[in-house]
């Protein structure tokens, strides 16, 4: 196995890591990236299987579970309990209740909702006639999620800000050599998190409603049901990647779509699924999956032993050569195929067709209300590679009535 140096929070690899994804590949089949102390694959076919093989897990063996420092207890506290930390039955359990609850038809219920948050957004644009620029990002791809993801589960709309705030701080841990002091901010965060879903989920308890909370209090199976500390956790597991990854993917969508001055036919039926696909492929919003070695194996002609750990380089794998026919063009006519931006195997993302419906219809609405909308000023992507998503989307628009 070959080693590479490539520091993660390096500003040429933050705006563009894929030259560095290629010249992982070139080194074989796994490369040791020293500065995350980590042996990663970058091909399309090691990281597919490598997220379905059940030799690797998000769950630590027996025996090698890390002990966390107390300035994080509160934050593994939560995370300990997360159906996407955990593996076995107590993963097949917990997501086969979610699924109960999170089911195709009240997915699908949604679009009218999102729809109209889309236009209530836009209604809130800068006034056309002045030209002014604004950052689309905190205007329309960050409360578009956080909106939709709190009326989906039944938390109260003007709890959004606090709800972002503590999820920005939590999922801000697992950025690769992250400092102390975001740490004990992802800590505080999940603790008041905590506290806040465990009072509304007894509040649910005694007036249920028509909401997710209310669908996971009562989903059962086989006489099973959610502890409390398993729904604190699922809801704030739905709450962080309902709307962290969605706003990464609506930011990056529309800066691609500028940038490669995309037809305007190509977000019209019955184009657009292909649009959105090609999307997440060539620029997706999480970049690195890790797992867990659950036994002594050799994969990819490397031996690991039990107890080791590996990475998935998903953004990688979306532009492998290998896989792809001309990797790094954007071609929203490009035939669908399956790519890596939601995981894959058993702890596929569960709201991959909500993400997907958000961004059809965000990125419907948004171009057909706003179809002179440009860039002011070149986007940058945020220091947080591993959640790869831009700091801000500088615009302006001529907005149709």
């Amino acid at each position: 196995m070959k080693t590479i140096l490539q520091d993660p929070q390096c500003q040429t690899f933050v705006q563009d890591p894929y030259k560095f994804y290629d010249t992982l590949r070139d080194l074989g089949p796994i490369a040791y990236w020293q500065d995350l102390d980590l042996p990663v694959i970058a091909s399309y076919d090691g990281v597919t299987m490598g997220l379905r093989d059940r030799r690797f897990g998000r769950e630590a063996p027996e025996g090698f579970r890390p002990v966390h420092p107390e300035h994080l207890r509160a934050f593994y506290d939560v995370d300990d309990h997360s159906m996407l930390e955990l593996e076995g039955d107590r993963h097949k359990r917990l997501r086969g209740l979610v699924l109960r609850a999170f089911t195709s038809r009240r997915i699908k219920e949604l679009a009218p909702e999102i729809t109209q948050t889309c236009h209530d957004l836009i209604d809130a644009f800068p006034d056309k006639h002045k030209g002014e620029g604004f950052d689309l990002l905190q205007a329309y791809a960050t409360p578009l999620p956080i909106r939709i993801i709190s009326k989906l589960l039944g938390v109260p709309e003007d709890m959004g800000d606090q709800l972002l705030a503590w999820s920005n701080a939590m999922v801000a841990v697992y950025t690769p050599n992250c400092t102390i002091l975001t740490q004990i901010a992802a800590s505080d965060a999940a603790s008041a998190f905590s506290d806040f879903m465990r009072s509304y989920i007894d509040k649910r308890r005694l007036s249920p409603a028509d909401d997710l909370i209310t669908h996971l209090i009562a989903a059962e199976q086989d006489g099973d049901k959610l502890s409390t500390d398993e729904l604190i956790a699922t809801c704030i597991l739905l709450l962080n990647a309902g709307h962290e990854a969605t706003v990464h993917s609506i930011g990056i969508a529309v800066k691609t779509l500028l940038e490669q001055q995309t037809p305007h036919d190509m977000l019209s039926e019955p184009a657009i699924d292909g649009t959105v696909e090609e999307i997440l492929r060539y620029d997706p919003p999480l970049h690195l999956f890790q797992r867990w070695v659950n036994e002594d194996t050799t994969f990819l002609g490397q031996d690991f032993k039990k107890g080791d750990k590996i990475g998935l380089l998903l953004g990688a794998a979306n532009r492998d050569d290998d896989a792809w026919d001309g990797p790094h063009v954007f071609d929203p006519t490009r035939k669908v195929k399956q790519n890596t931006a939601f995981g894959g195997g058993i702890h596929f993302c569960v709201g991959a067709p909500l993400a997907r419906l958000e961004m059809r219809i965000a990125l419907q609405v948004l171009f057909d209300r706003c179809p002179d909308l440009r860039l002011t000023s070149a986007p940058r992507y945020a220091n947080t590679w591993h959640f790869h998503g831009l700091e801000r989307l500088m615009v302006t628009r001529a907005c149709l009535i």
